[in-house]
């Protein structure tokens, strides 16, 4: 037969209760200050340039070239972009005006084509300007080392701007939703 003891708990007064809550505050405000607060990205970028004829994607800082990149276009990568289906990536200033997680192709940032002007010169011409320009990785449906090495060798997009998806990664981070980018020739 085994012997039990019951001890008495005796209950924990408001005033200790009070002092315990204090002293935790006390510590956890203390541990804050020893820690400083996160910085930005170093990669933080105001504005990102894209040099289609060099097939490049820069990230600039207060003017000044933060990092680049090697990009893939349309399969029509000359000349401004005229209407949906052309596979050209337009060119002129607009604005990464928000982005997708959960894009078919590894994450993407929106280009805000078409403008106003591009519109208008779509209207005239009796066309549908398209739209749906992105910054992005790779197609999430490939998986062979093979194949992608592929499509790293050439233009193959519908009109966006694509990058590995390691540099996706590192632009998705340094950008922000209205950040500036100019599509330069």
């Amino acid at each position: 037969m085994s012997h039990i003891t019951h001890r008495r708990v005796r209950p924990v007064s408001p005033a200790a209760r009070l002092g315990s809550a204090l002293m935790l505050g006390l510590l956890i405000g203390l541990g804050g200050c020893a820690t400083k607060p996160p910085e930005p990205p170093a990669l933080a970028a105001d504005q990102v340039v894209v040099k289609k004829g060099e097939r490049k994607l820069q990230l600039l800082k207060a003017g000044q070239l933060v990092r680049e990149y090697r990009v893939n276009l349309g399969d029509n990568p000359f000349g401004h972009k005229q209407q949906q289906g052309d596979e050209r990536t337009p060119e002129g200033d607009y604005v990464l005006d928000w982005r997708n997680p959960r894009s078919l192709y590894h994450k993407s940032l929106h280009v805000s084509y078409p403008n106003a002007e591009d519109k208008a010169s779509a209207q005239a011409r009796g066309v549908d300007p398209g739209g749906m320009i992105m910054i992005h990785g790779r197609p999430n449906y490939i998986d062979s080392p093979r194949i992608l090495k592929e499509y790293d060798s050439r233009d193959w997009t519908n009109g966006c701007i694509a990058v590995k998806n390691a540099e996706m990664d590192e632009i998705w981070v340094a950008v922000r939703d209205g950040t500036p980018i100019r599509l330069l020739p």
